[in-house]
């Protein structure tokens, strides 16, 4: 079925929230399309793009059934990884805020990690242990953190932490033990080894508290997985 255009179709999707979420109401909207994938939708983005640029702090999304909200995180917050050193040879927030994170080389603990090339992450597919994460920053009582993107990090949003591919990225996760599947913006980076653990580093995937919950292993803390590049075009 043909999609509905303009910002007649914008509103009746996100008008329960809309106002909470943008600081002006007044919404451009910009239909963009699943190519590569099983989700066969369109995606409507308010305020422009799903990338937050320059001039834009907030940002409302959806793929399919999934609703994405992306807000951009004061400069001064923490990283939610602190362990990471550098991302393109500069501290985290000079990075962020001069827009060199996407591909970016990082140095965590020492070690250089090298992103891959967006023409590499379009053809994405591993399988492997995923994790969740945040259980320490979602119990923060002042402030919060940002991920490596610089985006507010949400352990009830549809996110993910992942070592190599560009931020940000959307990926479908399924759980390979029961067969239930998401799709998450990967925005920040991870797993590593810690360490109490170091074998944590070799999980390909960290996902939000609210993600382990749809994919149905946030009791147990980890499931074999099946990862998955989704690519958007605007419609």
């Amino acid at each position: 079925m043909r999609p509905l255009s303009g910002i007649r179709y914008a509103r009746a999707i996100f008008t329960p929230f809309l106002c909470l979420v943008i600081v002006a109401c007044d919404i451009i909207s910009i239909p963009y399309h699943v190519t590569k994938g099983a989700v066969q939708t369109a995606v409507y983005v308010v305020k422009g793009s799903y990338e937050l640029t320059a001039g834009t702090t907030k940002a409302v999304y959806q793929i399919g059934k999934f609703t994405y909200r992306v807000v951009k995180a004061p400069l001064d917050w923490p990283l939610r990884n602190r362990d990471i050193e550098t991302i393109d040879g500069v501290s985290p927030q000079e990075a962020i805020k001069e827009g060199r994170v996407k591909t970016a080389p990082y140095t965590v603990k020492g070690k250089t990690y090298y992103p891959m090339s967006v023409e590499e992450a379009k053809t994405y597919q591993a399988t492997g242990l995923a994790s969740w994460y945040g259980y320490e920053t979602s119990r923060q009582k002042r402030g919060g953190a940002m991920t490596a993107n610089g985006e507010v990090f949400d352990p009830e949003g549809l996110t993910a932490a992942h070592k190599y591919l560009p931020l940000p990225t959307h990926v479908k996760v399924t759980n390979l033990e029961n067969g239930r599947s998401v799709i998450l913006r990967v925005n920040d980076r991870g797993p590593f080894p810690s360490d109490r653990n170091p074998a944590s580093g070799e999980r390909i995937i960290d996902v939000s508290e609210r993600a382990s919950k749809i994919l149905g292993f946030h009791d147990r803390g980890v499931a074999k997985v099946r990862v998955e590049t989704i690519q958007l075009e605007k419609g």
